[in-house]
């Protein structure tokens, strides 16, 4: 009984940090494409704002893979959840920089 409790939060820890360093490196990726394109109208129908996006997320299975996070049971269905979770906490984040700055 007490294995499966230490392997429980030991699972429910690496989930967390895995959606964490999604999150934050989604935020992260939206302020660098705001910085790099800018705020403007013109600025959201930059294609170079993509390439933060793309670099955060190969940065964290980079980072995944080197700390062993998961080891060898990491699959298409980790990767696409760390895509998926990059790419919309940048989305969100960078849209709302550009409706906040367009309209004020």
């Amino acid at each position: 009984m007490s294995t499966e409790s230490i392997s429980d939060r030991r699972e429910h820890i690496r989930s967390v940090s895995v959606t964490a360093m999604s999150a934050l490196l989604g935020v992260g990726a939206a302020l660098a494409s705001t910085t790099w394109v800018g705020t403007t109208a013109e600025a959201a129908q930059n294609t170079q704002a993509l390439a933060f996006v793309l670099g955060a997320i190969l940065l964290q299975y980079v980072v995944i893979n080197a700390a062993g996070i998961y080891g060898d049971e990491f699959g298409a269905k980790h990767y696409l959840f760390v895509a998926f979770m990059t790419f919309s906490l940048w989305f969100v984040t960078w849209g709302i920089l550009l409706t906040a700055e367009v309209t004020g």
